[in-house]
């Protein structure tokens, strides 16, 4: 996986200095240096360091100060770190490198293609969670802006103002069935009348 990220190699011994970036050079990655604990955490702070093969005694600020403050910044938190020792195995020096999320600890002189497939995997790993992270930003950029307005609320279906009763309308209303049933009673009462001397008559014939 290329990736314009650096792998930055500290110590203060320039035969090993050369020895590394042999070793790292098939990988094909940009390799820079530092000779000291302050020039490397100058050079993470930068930015762009995908990966730190740190020596545990450096000059100025120590291997394991250098870690603790990179594990106290966002930035630089997340950043494999291989630790390099020449004095043997320690237990000491493995728990407090491991307590503080060292990736690995590696003696001194290294084997090229040990360090070449430690060094490929945690860096391919690292790259491979930074662009998550990015897609992850993006994606929820993406939501945000597409996220739609609150839907405001709905009016009444039946928007027509129905109409307005006052008392003289319903006083005219109130007549005019009464007016209209009177006149239905009076012509009831006509035909009643005519149909009773129509029988009479026929008595009468």
């Amino acid at each position: 996986m290329q990736s314009d990220a650096k792998i930055l190699i500290v110590d203060d011994h320039e035969d090993t200095l050369y020895a590394l970036e042999s070793a790292l050079a098939p990988l094909g990655h940009l390799v820079t240096r530092a000779t000291s604990g302050d020039d490397a955490l100058k050079e993470v702070l930068r930015g762009q360091v995908g990966l730190l093969l740190l020596d545990v005694r450096t000059p100025g600020v120590g291997g394991l100060d250098v870690v603790r403050y990179m594990r106290r910044v966002e930035q630089t938190q997340h950043i494999p770190v291989i630790l390099l020792t020449g004095f043997g195995p320690d237990t000491e020096l493995s728990a407090s490198a491991f307590a503080l999320g060292v990736a690995d600890l590696v003696m001194k002189p290294v084997d090229p293609w040990t360090l070449r497939t430690k060094v490929r995997y945690l860096y391919d790993t690292h790259q491979r969670h930074r662009a998550l992270q990015a897609e992850v930003r993006e994606l929820r950029a993406r939501t945000r802006k597409r996220a739609s307005p609150p839907t405001p609320g709905r009016p009444h279906p039946d928007t027509r103002v129905p109409p307005q009763r006052d008392g003289h309308t319903d006083a005219r209303e109130t007549r005019g069935t009464r007016d209209a049933r009177d006149t239905r009673g009076t012509r009831d009462a006509r035909d009643t009348r005519g149909t009773r001397d129509a029988r009479e008559q026929d008595r009468t014939a």
